[in-house]
């Protein structure tokens, strides 16, 4: 899904409550760093305030730099913990801020071979490193003398407070602390910190499980099953065979970049029956890779935890620092669209149905090839020929130029070789305030599937903004997994992958808009950090991106006017699809966190409780539960998932603000406003408030419901 994001890794995960993950700070007070030979915690160096040393990063490296870098940092919380001077905002918070920068680092590039250079010895690496590092965090959160330093700031806050982000960041290190187990007695820490370590080898298998059946599911196609497929997906898809040793044939590739187009064109029905079944049982084929058992034993962990701290379940707890604030909340937004998704699913397949015939009756891997037949039928509307004007390059071009619109960012190419890249399909641009002529930063885009690369697409940082200690730049990455196409072939994508690209490209802007002093600021609030980069998504369908950027790949000619209206015609089209199936993820990821967690059948609850929600069979959730990695493969997004509809309210609401505006999309008055509210303050103010700021109200459900082409409901 348009995630991905910010996902996040195992160890920094958004909740976590070290203040300096994924941030690079003053490193005066820790020479441990600059003595150290290990390439992969040696201060960056280079232009554009340093940058990583991609190029001479190795694995054998990555290891020793964590346990170093995580040694390094414990000793910088020691000396906080135990300063002899009565606890202040400057020499308690602000050294914790302060401290890690050599760890966060090593962090940066454990990400990258997590995430994108990931390999069986990698991952041997990560089981061993994962328990280590929960095991640190846990020293941390439980330094009781360190929490009592941030206690007394905290508590003489609420006698004189602080300046505004001051304040903000002491709330929430605090909250953080406590949420996680500081104020529990030693014994009731040890199980604490003893179910966090086991969890995080849990997760670390559940994520490798998924990876495998990625990696090893592939089918391979002859010249006699190509029958729908377009010319250049079946490019790629030979491209792909030949690099692994399948000359003459043509490799569909386990993930969803690949599958989606099979399964929207391929004319052969058995064979997207086969490959739909490999997608979907990922995570659970009954082998040693399967994860049914472990996401029942995370299930029960995750409940033994929180009762720790008093709560009675895990989403009750996880919730209190999001703007749903109760499980309750949540449910009553998904239940309020869940019917009216229902009914267009049943709308859909009725279509779908008549256009079959009765020779089938609809199925799962049915439904995005009938999908595209009632699209050509209804809006006479062929995606393959929007496609050809959907080029990944003319898309880049068209985001840097919503982003110098609204931002006043400027993208330019960096010259090949004058930063350096883990992998040759790496592409950096730098990023200058037009206004100013300052550089906001670095822009990595990695954009094409590989081995080894986790699915989705995602957005993140290297460095974010601060000031605290020096400005410091934004080093920010986008990485999606398109499938590459053959030498010399343009790379096309569907609508649907267009708006994923500007989606994540909208993480990124808000990286870069940041103007927050402290790095606690830069963190996310779960059901809120999707917000802006859905709002983004809105500028692909702008008159101005279609009419300069979407071009025909072979002719250059513009959209011609009468495809562009049949697109808008066909705007909420295929609507109960993609919200049915991204809400029974999300319900099911609540109701598994609400559930008794022992003696859980984890295949039976998921068949039950669809069954309950009386889920289409003609559709899956998004997610089957064995690999949804969102919410099991870390604690990122657990009992979260319903973040993407929360903040799809605001999104609504907010596009209506800019539809109403005088000069639209782009009125300069209303998007320096965004900038001000939406984006640049991340999480320096309160959501809630936020949006307040910049709509003048709180955000209705009535645009949702409308922007989908739903009843809206009758206000009372």
């Amino acid at each position: 899904m348009k995630n991905l994001l910010q996902k996040g890794l195992v160890f920094i995960s958004a909740t976590l409550l070290l203040a300096s993950c994924g941030e690079e700070k003053n490193t005066e007070a820790n020479p441990e760093s600059e003595m150290t030979e290990n390439v992969l915690l040696q201060e960056w160096t280079g232009p554009y305030g340093g940058v990583p040393a991609f190029d001479k990063m190795q694995l054998k490296d990555i290891k020793e730099a964590v346990t170093l870098g995580m040694d390094m940092k414990l000793k910088e919380i020691d000396a906080i913990a135990n300063n002899p001077e009565p606890a202040t905002f400057e020499n308690t918070i602000v050294e914790m801020e302060r401290s890690g920068a050599a760890l966060d680092r090593a962090f940066n590039y454990y990400g990258i071979f997590s995430s994108n250079m990931s390999s069986p010895e990698f991952r041997e690496i990560e089981g061993e490193l994962a328990p280590l590092i929960t095991e640190f965090r846990s020293t941390i959160t439980q330094n009781e003398k360190l929490f009592q330093r941030i206690k007394t700031v905290y508590q003489a806050t609420k006698k004189t407070p602080l300046e505004a982000d001051k304040q903000r960041v002491v709330d929430l290190v605090y909250k953080s602390f406590e949420m996680n187990g500081a104020e529990l007695s030693p014994e009731n820490k040890e199980q604490y910190a003893a179910i966090a370590k086991e969890l995080s080898s849990l997760y670390t298998d559940f994520s490798n499980n998924v990876l495998h059946d990625e990696e090893n599911y592939i089918t391979y196609l002859s010249d006699q099953q190509l029958g729908g497929l377009p010319e250049g997906f079946v490019k790629s898809a030979a491209a792909i065979a030949q690099a692994n040793g399948h000359e003459g044939e043509y490799a569909i590739t386990n993930t969803r970049s690949s599958i989606d187009p099979f399964l929207t064109y391929s004319t052969e029905r058995e064979l997207r029956k086969q490959v739909w079944t490999n997608f979907y049982s990922r995570g659970d084929n009954g082998d040693e890779f399967d994860n049914n058992k472990l996401i029942a034993e995370i299930l029960r962990l995750r409940r033994e935890k929180v009762e720790l701290l008093g709560y009675s379940n895990y989403a009750e707890w996880r919730l209190q620092d999001r703007m749903a604030k109760t499980p309750e909340n949540a449910i009553n937004l998904m239940e309020a669209v869940w019917p009216a998704a229902l009914a267009r699913v049943a709308e859909e397949v009725a279509d779908m149905q008549a256009l079959a015939g009765n020779e089938i009756t609809i199925e799962p891997w049915d439904y995005r090839f009938y999908a595209e037949l009632v699209r050509k039928d209804k809006y006479d509307l062929d995606s393959d020929e929007v496609k050809q004007y959907l080029q990944l390059d003319k898309l880049t071009e068209a985001m840097h130029y919503v982003a110098g619109r609204l931002f006043d960012f400027e993208f330019t190419p960096v010259t090949d070789g004058s930063v350096p890249v883990f992998h040759e399909d790496v592409k950096v641009w730098k990023v200058t305030n037009k206004n100013t002529r300052e550089n906001v930063g670095l822009w990595y885009l990695d954009p094409y599937a590989r081995p080894g690369k986790r699915s989705g697409a995602w957005a993140t940082t290297y460095r974010s903004h601060t000031t605290f200690d020096g400005k410091k730049n934004v080093l920010a990455s986008n990485n999606s997994n398109f499938v590459k196409p053959a030498e010399g072939e343009a790379l096309l994508v569907s609508w649907d992958d267009a708006t994923t690209f500007f989606h994540e490209f909208g993480h990124a802007l808000h990286f870069f808009s940041s103007n927050v002093k402290y790095p606690t600021l830069n963190s996310g609030v779960r059901d809120y950090t999707e917000f802006q980069s859905q709002l983004l998504e809105r500028w692909l369908a702008t008159d101005e991106v279609i009419s300069n950027f979407l071009v025909h790949n072979e002719t250059g000619d513009p959209m011609p006017a009468e495809l562009v209206q049949k697109i808008k015609n066909a705007a909420t089209f295929n609507q109960g699809f993609s919200t049915t199936e991204y809400l029974a993820s999300a319900i099911m990821d609540m109701k598994f966190h609400l559930a008794d967690p022992s003696n859980i059948d984890v295949d039976k609850f998921e068949r039950e409780t669809l069954a309950e929600l009386k889920m289409p069979k003609e559709l899956p959730m998004r997610h089957r539960t064995p690999h949804f990695s969102h919410v099991f493969s870390s604690e990122g997004y657990a009992t979260a998932y319903y973040g993407y509809m929360w903040a799809d309210v605001l999104t609504a609401d907010a596009t209506e603000a800019f539809a109403e505006a005088p000069n639209g999309f782009y009125d300069k008055e209303l998007a320096d406003k965004a900038v001000k509210y939406l984006f640049a303050p991340r999480n320096a103010i309160d959501p809630a408030e936020a949006y307040r700021l910049f709509r003048g109200r709180d955000a209705r459900i009535e645009a949702l419901m409308k922007d989908r082409g739903f009843p809206v409901p009758v206000s009372e």
